[in-house]
């Protein structure tokens, strides 16, 4: 098979004689705020993503501060506007948006050999719907916050509740059309815009996963839109739709908002296996085992996604038998998951494993999501539930499963990639360093919170009998750990911008496009376009690797060699 790299800089270069790229092909904010550039729209979200991380952070330290003793540091009614405010930001303004929007939009068009998305001004709008709903969410905060928790259940949402409940459903209602902005895009380009000769079955499975997602983005995200506005009109004009006080149905709301939200879920984990699958083949330099099994699982996972619903209420006067039904498919939704993890473990078997920092955060990804799906087959489990809902084993669980999983595969990706997004190199040392702390970090915050679920410590309690004490300061301590981890992380990404290394076009030896162009990308990511000869996850020999990462011949680079790397043409 041909394995001939694509010209990405020859004769293109600024003023100063640098290789012309998107971040230096024009200057000034309004550049970047008017821009059309998917991998500039990416940096856009990028900082948007991480400001909003960082806040939700803060609350998430808050909560654990009051938790460090029985009494809390807090009165009820300032905890729940606290643990409010986490859930809304890292569940809509984080973990849903993180990995699609950031690495999705960088990556999607330059692994398919496109030019851009297929809707460069929907792209950059799908932005600017997430900065306003930022935006709204902010101002509901400062303006006295929202009590409800994250899920808005009514009738408390829609007619006891006297927070900003109204500002931040329109907040979240916004976010909605910013991800539904994107899956279009995704979706339009993957079937329009594939270079010639990339089939379906030579798809990277980042991208597999990225379309499963947009699927789910598409079909799921307009139905809480709905439930978000039924909830609204009954807060404003009292129209019995949820509250029985009024003829309404509170269960209904349930149905409707988890109809959505546990597809959700992998929203938030889906674009995250997509990456675990690039972390995986391509350091340990092997074509992924049962290829078309792990593609055909993302598409499997975001079908069963919408079969499920039914278990968060399987204590919400559901009938038994339909519980039964859910509990089942709960169970089958874990097939394809399983698909995943066991075919990532049988492809390192007898690879040639670089333990460089994206796979360690790859294999803590499986470890974590080990965890958080196993732990899921017990609240599937009907008499097991209702022992354990809404208690600390469920906020365990899904911790594990979404924050777990999404935040070890956004940062694996962002390591694997960032010498192509920034054209630096990060501090190996460092990453592998921070990398260990978050992973300690994580488990000793929540894994004692399954302990606490299983004797009977419910969520959402601002106090709590004593001898639940050690395991709250163990999960207090585990939460400062892992802040400390993220510290490091973020202050050795900006360190690298100016001090780190220059990142190669291909500093892995890996397979795929986005390795087959200048380290960071030009603007129009190819200056030819690239015709597709070879499998998804074609590895040439190791030793065979030119100056630039190349498949070629040791010493022959095989493809013109940008100014930075100091060769003469």
């Amino acid at each position: 098979m041909s394995m001939t790299p694509l010209t990405a800089t020859a004769g293109r270069l600024t003023s100063e004689g640098e290789p012309l790229n998107y971040l230096n092909n024009g200057h000034g904010l309004k550049s970047w705020l008017l821009t059309k550039d998917h991998k500039r729209i990416a940096l856009l979200y990028l900082f948007s993503v991480s400001f909003f991380f960082i806040i939700g952070g803060i609350f998430a330290l808050l909560i654990r501060i009051n938790l460090l003793s029985p009494e809390g540091l807090f009165n009820p009614d300032t905890y729940n506007r606290i643990f409010t405010a986490h859930g809304i930001i890292m569940v809509f303004l984080f973990l849903v948006p993180a990995v699609p929007a950031v690495l999705g939009n960088f990556l999607l068009p330059i692994m398919i050999g496109a030019k851009d998305l297929a809707f460069p001004k929907i792209n950059l709008l799908s932005w600017y719907c997430y900065v306003v709903a930022g935006i709204f969410l902010t101002v509901a905060l400062i303006a006295g916050g929202i009590d409800t928790g994250w899920t808005f259940y009514t009738p408390y949402s829609t007619s006891y509740s006297n927070s900003n409940v109204l500002l931040a459903g329109v907040g979240i209602f916004i976010a909605g059309f910013s991800s539904i902005l994107t899956g279009i895009n995704f979706i339009v380009t993957v079937h329009t815009m594939r270079a010639p000769g990339m089939t379906w079955f030579r798809l990277p499975l980042f991208i597999w996963a990225h379309y499963a997602t947009a699927l789910v983005i598409m079909l799921g995200t307009p139905v809480l839109a709905i439930t978000l506005s039924l909830m609204a009109l009954e807060r404003v004009a009292h129209v019995g739709i949820f509250d029985p006080a009024m003829g309404g149905d509170p269960v209904l709301f349930q149905h409707m908002f988890w109809f959505y939200s546990h597809p959700a879920v992998y929203i938030m984990v889906l674009p995250a296996m997509g990456v675990v699958s690039e972390l995986i083949a391509n350091l340990a330099r092997k074509n992924i085992f049962g290829y078309k099994f792990v593609a055909m699982s993302s598409l499997a996972i975001a079908v069963f996604g919408f079969l499920v619903w039914g278990h968060h209420l399987f204590v919400s006067t559901q009938s038994i038998y339909l519980g039964i039904i859910f509990s089942f498919l709960s169970y089958a939704v874990a097939i394809p998951s399983a698909i995943k993890v066991f075919n990532w473990t049988a492809t390192l078997f007898k690879g040639s494993i670089s333990y460089d920092t994206p796979m360690i955060y790859g294999l803590g990804f499986i470890g974590l999501f080990l965890i958080g799906g196993m732990t899921g087959l017990f609240v599937a489990a009907l008499g097991i539930d209702v022992h354990v809902t809404d208690t600390y084993f469920v906020i365990a669980h899904f911790h594990y499963v979404m924050v777990g999983g999404s935040l070890m595969g956004f940062l694996g990706g962002m390591h694997l990639w960032w010498g192509k997004i920034t054209g630096r190199m990060y501090p190996e040392y460092w990453a592998r360093a921070a990398m260990v702390i978050q992973f300690v970090g994580f488990n000793l915050t929540f894994f004692p919170q399954f302990i606490l679920g299983y004797l009977g410590m419910p969520r959402r309690y601002a106090a709590y009998p004593p001898e639940f004490q050690v395991l709250h300061v163990l999960s207090t301590a585990g939460a400062t750990i892992l802040g400390l981890g993220m510290l490091i992380t973020i202050i050795y990404f900006i360190w690298s911008l100016k001090n780190g290394e220059r990142a190669p076009a291909n500093p892995w030896g890996a397979s795929g496009l986005e390795w087959r162009t200048s380290s960071p990308p030009p603007t129009e990511n190819f200056l030819e376009t690239p015709v597709v000869t070879w499998e998804a996850y074609e590895f040439a020999p190791i030793e065979t690797m030119d100056v630039l990462g190349y498949p070629g011949d040791p010493g022959k680079p095989s493809q013109p060699v940008p100014a930075e790397h100091g060769t003469e043409d």
